[in-house]
């Protein structure tokens, strides 16, 4: 076996055996880490493979928890069912998105204020939807937590965090095959250079397209697991700005454009934010902001020291090369 697979398998079982030592609280915070390696992986899919940037990647988030969400408050659609109609409503707003942008020259920085902007159009749309809860919130029924049931998204804790990682495993493997894949060559031709792809006959439009909407469709299924895990969803916090920055932190973190990026920085960033939050606790004082602090501190340290993100920098230390690690060039 390769370093890379020995490595892979070393991870899986840690993972895997990682709730036979934890409680409740630490249960809760490695699904809090796996989530956020899930949806840092689909936004790494848009930004890290096709170089387009997104600061609104929530609004796929909402979209999916709010579609599967209400699909079983109203109609009683099992979240096997409604996460179909979630990723479809998903890549249609995606596709919007893409489309409206990218036909009229939209991209960079203006492209990614296109994204806020939709974000949050939705955010304030769905506070006026009143079957939706509104900003009062829609909640799901709290099913039994003891059993395990994955049509209906019901069950113990534990289940969840087998599922989450179930997910994020997936993800990892899909875009593994992805930056191997025709696709992902064209990607990278688009990221480095959109006028060269172009004039070596590459469809750019359709190539940047076909990123974002596989992107959300992703996000999305990130987005049921949110609604049923927490069985609670509101547009501030579903479709908020905050969200869709923890969202692309750990890929960036992590070393945008890798594979194994999105899940490092996760790792880093998911037990620091709960650390100083026991800290500060434990001190006696609550200071607003101190978690979204000092992932600013930590993103402003990576950019200086580790540019490329903390696994390139691990990376070369084990000696692995990019072409073992299933990033080509990136």
């Amino acid at each position: 076996m390769s370093r890379q697979a020995i490595l892979l398998c070393l991870l899986l079982a840690a993972f895997a055996l990682a709730p036979l030592a934890a409680g409740p609280y630490l249960l809760s915070v490695l699904v809090v880490v796996m989530y956020f390696a899930y949806v840092g992986q689909a936004w790494n899919i848009m930004m890290g493979f096709a170089g387009q940037l997104s600061l609104g990647h929530t609004l796929y988030v909402g979209l999916g928890a709010y579609t599967a969400g209400a699909l079983f408050v109203h109609l009683g659609v099992p979240a096997a069912l409604g996460l179909f109609a979630a990723v479809a409503a998903a890549v249609l707003v995606g596709g919007a998105v893409g489309a409206l942008g990218f036909r009229f020259g939209v991209k960079g920085v203006y492209f990614a204020l296109l994204t806020i902007a939709f974000a949050e159009f939705t955010r304030i749309l769905f506070e006026h939807i009143p079957g939706l809860g509104g900003p009062g919130g829609l909640f799901l029924p709290v099913g039994d937590r003891t059993g395990i049931d994955l049509i209906h998204l019901r069950g113990h804790p534990l289940m969840f965090y087998y599922l989450i990682l179930a997910m994020t495993v997936g993800i990892f493997l899909l875009c593994r095959k992805l930056v191997r894949s025709r696709l992902g060559y064209t990607w990278l031709a688009v990221r480095e250079d959109q006028e060269a792809a172009a004039a070596l006959g590459i469809n750019v439009f359709r190539a940047k397209l076909y990123a974002v909407m596989l992107s959300a469709g992703l996000t999305a299924l990130g987005g049921v697991f949110f609604a049923f895990y927490y069985n609670n969803l509101f547009p501030n916090q579903a479709f908020g700005m905050n969200r869709s920055i923890e969202i692309i932190l750990a890929p960036i973190v992590g070393g945008l454009g890798t594979l194994f990026g999105p899940i490092l920085g996760a790792l880093i960033l998911t037990p620091l934010g709960e650390g100083i939050t026991m800290a500060t606790e434990a001190l006696g004082f609550k200071a607003a902001g101190i978690k979204q602090l000092c992932y600013g501190l930590s993103l402003l340290a990576i950019v200086k020291f580790l540019p490329d993100g903390v696994w390139p920098w691990i990376r070369t230390r084990l000696g692995l090369e990019p072409e073992e690690d299933g990033e080509g060039d990136r």
